[in-house]
């Protein structure tokens, strides 16, 4: 099993900044892509960025040139930089680690954005 705990979402003015953190514990061997979703209610989860294990980023098209994925392997964290946020960012973001197996998923953190 692989834990994710999420920290770092809160409430922020359009055009603000946040900063969300996903710390993994556990069996962590394996892991290659760690990621970042978002999910609002009565939508399906989309994919915010993502990373793989040699650091390779892809990000979705809402979210690009404003928002950068990190992650520490050592420390064993991912890390979402979000700037220039926009009332649509609203949403629960959601970490997700995958090995050949499964995805894991953190809990959630709730970001909204106040215009």
């Amino acid at each position: 099993q692989v834990q994710l705990v999420e920290s770092g979402g809160g409430l922020v003015q359009a055009g603000g900044s946040l900063r969300l953190s996903c710390v993994a514990s556990g069996n962590i061997f394996g892991i290659s892509i760690m990621a970042w979703y978002r999910q609002v209610p009565g939508n399906q989860r989309e994919l915010v960025a993502q990373i793989n294990s040699a650091g390779r980023t892809d990000y979705g098209d809402t979210v690009k040139g404003r928002f950068t994925i990190s992650r520490d392997n050592a420390r064993n964290r991912v890390a979402l930089q979000m700037n220039g946020l926009k009332p649509e960012d609203t949403a629960v973001y959601y970490c997700n680690a995958r090995n050949a197996i499964r995805d894991y998923w953190g809990k959630g953190t709730l970001v909204t954005v106040s215009s």
